[in-house]
């Protein structure tokens, strides 16, 4: 077997982590998001949303090629 152990360990507790920062982030965005000008409210949703679809996408795809030794 060629997985590893080390990146095996570090993606299962990223996975029960990234939904915690997922929320904290989405409570600081809805809290300081009306206290911003338009375009920074623009900016820091894009933003949310890319870093989320990021991890998530990275997280699925380091768990599916870490198991399956791709």
């Amino acid at each position: 077997v060629l997985s590893s152990l080390p990146l095996q360990v570090m993606l299962y507790f990223n996975v029960y982590y990234f939904p915690v920062w997922c929320l904290a982030e989405g409570i600081m965005l809805y809290l300081k998001y009306h206290l911003l000008p338009g375009h920074y409210q623009f900016l820091l949703v894009a933003a949310f949303l890319i870093l989320s679809l990021a991890e998530g996408s990275r997280l699925y795809l380091g768990y599916l090629g870490n198991l399956q030794e791709k």
